[in-house]
């Protein structure tokens, strides 16, 4: 019933009620929203539909229910759910309020003095409270069932699809989905999202857009900001991040690389899903309602931005790398998920975050050639074995292989300098076509190259020359078996493997001519005439000296690879004992019967076997780099 109220009150409100429904004025939601479509009102010239016995008829059957659900009545219903309690008397509400509001237009539009009015509008403030109420209630005391993630998940079933009200809201599709235990949960959430559009659409339609709005953002944000917690997403200033130890930032990294995809995928998708079906009835609305929400996710993805512009150092690129390959995946939900104007902002932090990144990962990459370029260490390695510098980079570059789909990206537009101070025959192999080979590709080969090019003026270093092509050949072949065994194989290609393979062999080669070529010049040539026993015994002279002299220097010499350095023992071998047993076989017998035989003739063939199998393991054999001894 209506309250007593003043003549004055009284007419305040038929001005108000005047104004508000007026058919030449449309129902306000706010200043910063549109205004959502609204049931007709009957114009001027369409005849007299309600008599004003009908409306007041009308206005008299809504008001039991309504007055029944007072949410400031003392009876039991203030402190009953209408929706929970029972389905078929929550319609009849909403039914009642739909006939209340055609009654009020009707009245304003062919009886505007009616007093009628005014109880019309006392009943329309209860019925919006009490759906005030309703909207709350379920909002808040069903967090659980129709959160982000549970409605984004449903939101992919076919039978579940939240944009069809129709279907969510028949009974049939409660009974049906209700006969089975393992949907009650899906039952539950679809039923609480139609009572929510439900209302909203009802309150909307009324002009009590704003008090449904201000409910919805003010728990859904909660929910929202709750899940962003959870995962443990954390506002951060530019300057803490700068400021954060690197073990503290990876920490945060690995925890950030495991929420984006659940933040993503489930808490803004299902949030928007939700949203989208709620206010289906104004694309404004629930824009700017999900805008509102979700503006945590500005932290979310300005964070990979800030650890961007972190100071740069060659290790820190893989957890860049893996920021980038994240965002990159989820970069086309961000899209869809936030594809409004009133969402530009946070889809703009996602793409302004990979620009960030991206550039960041260049500039490492740029620094680390640098890096390899500068590299000033004049130290020697004994033996010519692996340099350092050739096991940090190939470890560094086979890593960065391993992250070549997110590199194609990167460095798609910046193709590494062609450096024409590198020697010519570098850079003829491999030989690239630009138009078809993967950038990716080009690049890393690239920093390869440089490498092998600091490795040459290294190898200028050792004043013995067949030791600098030991140390060449020593860590050409490094890279290969790196490159084999990895992902570069794949990135680089047998023809790049083919090319590297063949300088090896040219290095070995120029090695065994430089540091053997005394002791095979030392020798008669093939089939040569039979010497005297003094030009024999000068012979086998001339080549003791030779054998001692080029042993005793490659005692401690290393050639790591064992293939490398069986390979190189069987082609000195092959060289020197054959050539060595024919001249040992044609003069042994003559020079046995001169004085002080094994003075001179100190080798046996079967010794040099012996002796050359001992090579390239960084010590002579017995422990020293003294000249070998008669055995």
């Amino acid at each position: 019933m209506a309250r007593s109220e003043t003549p004055r009150s009284i007419a305040a409100k038929r001005g108000m009620l005047a104004r508000l429904f007026s058919s030449s004025t449309t129902l306000s939601f706010s200043s910063s929203l549109s205004t959502p479509s609204t049931p007709s009102t009957p114009s001027s010239s369409t005849p007299n539909m309600f008599s004003e016995s009908v409306m007041e008829e009308t206005i008299k059957n809504v008001e039991s229910i309504i007055t029944k659900w007072d949410p400031n009545s003392s009876s039991i219903t203030r402190v009953t759910s209408l929706f929970h309690s029972n389905r078929e008397e929550a319609e009849d509400f909403l039914e009642s309020v739909k006939d209340l509001r055609r009654a009020m237009h009707a009245l304003v539009s062919e009886h505007s003095t009616s007093d009628k009015l005014l109880l019309a509008q006392n009943l329309m403030q209860i019925a919006m409270a009490r759906l005030e109420k309703e909207f709350y209630q379920i909002l808040s005391a069903a967090r659980d069932q129709i959160d982000p993630e549970s409605i984004s998940a449903r939101s992919s079933e076919g039978s579940s699809n939240l944009e069809d009200e129709n279907e969510l809201g028949s009974g049939e599709e409660f009974k049906t989905a209700g006969e089975s235990n393992t949907n009650v949960e899906r039952v539950t959430a679809l039923a609480m999202s139609s009572d929510l559009k439900s209302i909203a659409d009802c309150m909307i339609s009324s002009g009590y857009s704003i008090e449904c709005i201000k409910i919805y953002k003010l728990i859904r944000k909660s929910i929202v900001d709750e899940g962003l917690y959870l995962l443990g997403i954390e506002e951060f200033r530019p300057s803490q991040i700068l400021k954060m130890n690197w073990e503290a930032l990876e920490h945060q990294i690995k925890n950030w690389l495991n929420a984006v995809k659940i933040a993503a995928k489930t808490l803004f998708s299902g949030e928007k899903a939700l949203c989208d079906h709620v206010f289906s009835a104004s694309q404004t609305i629930r824009e700017s309602c999900f805008s509102e929400i979700t503006i945590g996710g500005l932290n979310l993805f300005r964070f990979p931005e800030l650890v961007a512009k972190c100071k740069k150092l060659p290790e820190r690129i893989f957890p860049l790398l893996e920021l980038y390959e994240a965002l990159s995946e989820i970069r086309p939900d961000v899209e869809l998920i936030f594809d409004s104007e009133s969402t530009s902002k946070i889809k703009q932090q996602a793409v302004s975050s990979l620009h960030g990144l991206g550039e960041s990962i260049r500039a490492i990459l740029s620094d680390f050639e640098s890096t390899i370029q500068k590299d000033s260490s004049k130290t020697l390695i004994v033996g010519g074995g692996i340099h350092p510098l050739t096991q940090k980079v190939t470890s560094y570059i086979s890593s960065l292989a391993d992250y070549s789909r997110i590199l194609s990206d990167i460095v798609a537009d910046s193709s590494p300098p062609r450096n024409t101070a590198f020697p010519e025959a570098y850079l003829e192999s491999p030989n690239y076509d630009a138009s078809s080979t993967p950038a990716v590709s080009v690049h890393l080969a690239w920093l390869i190259l440089v490498l092998l090019c600091k490795l040459d003026r290294k190898a200028e270093g050792y004043k013995d020359m067949s030791l600098s092509y030991i140390f060449l050949a020593n860590n050409l072949q490094f890279v290969l078996d790196k490159v084999c065994t990895t992902r570069l194989y794949v990135l680089l290609g047998e023809d790049w493997v083919f090319k590297h393979a063949e300088k090896v062999i040219q290095y070995a080669s120029t090695y065994e001519t430089m540091a053997w070529g005394n002791v095979f010049s030392s020798l008669p040539e093939k089939n040569p005439p039979l010497l005297s026993p003094e030009a024999a015994k000068e012979c086998f002279q001339r080549f003791n000296a030779a054998f001692e002299e080029a042993y005793k220097k490659q005692a401690s010499w290393v050639v790591p690879d064992r293939r490398l350095r069986d390979e190189l023992k069987v082609s000195i071998a092959k060289e020197l004992i054959p050539a060595y047993r024919e001249f040992y076989g044609t003069h042994k017998a003559t020079l046995r019967r001169v004085k002080d035989f094994e003075v001179f003739v100190r080798f046996s063939p079967d010794d040099l076997g012996n002796y050359l199998s001992d090579l390239f393991h960084g010590t002579a054999i017995s422990g020293s780099t003294s000249p070998p001894t008669p055995r």
